[in-house]
């Protein structure tokens, strides 16, 4: 399944660094879902810092920024003590969220074909509506770019 722009988001409730999460109770905002494939990487690591230095901005926005990946709970509560990462992140081990976004694909890891997630990210408005999707992001400038599309929902 993927979701579609304009349309209603798939709705879900996951379990968080903060505790369960579900993307009713943020409307009212717009919600910034990424996901990315796994904790302490490299790619993963600055695309977290990124959104983690633009946090403010996000706020100002009226954007909460949500992070989401196949990781445990407790691998999500070290990666974000240690990064000092604001926002939450999703464990979502069982890809039930990943599913509804359609970010698991297979793909190619040093010549061997793995089934992982496409980094990704949604811009949901204040309503639940999906307004823009990135699919396999690349992370130098990417958190900016999603910032201005926030700031041009607000």
């Amino acid at each position: 399944m993927t979701p579609t722009i304009g349309k209603p988001a798939p709705l879900f409730t996951a379990e968080s660094t903060i505790g369960p999460i579900s993307l009713e109770q943020c409307q009212g905002r717009a919600v910034i879902l990424y996901f990315y494939p796994k904790d302490n990487t490299p790619g993963c690591t600055t695309e977290s810092q990124d959104f983690r230095d633009l946090h403010a901005d996000f706020l100002a926005a009226s954007a909460v920024v949500i992070g989401i990946s196949r990781d445990s709970l407790k691998s999500h509560e070290n990666f974000k003590a240690k990064y000092e990462l604001p926002f939450p992140l999703i464990s979502d081990a069982d890809e039930t969220v990943c599913n509804l976004f359609g970010v698991i694909k297979q793909k190619n890891m040093y010549g061997k074909q793995v089934r992982g997630i496409e980094r990704s990210t949604f811009l949901i408005d204040a309503y639940g509506v999906l307004v823009q999707e990135w699919r396999g992001v690349k992370v130098p400038g990417h958190a900016k770019e999603v910032l201005q599309a926030a700031k041009s929902i607000g």
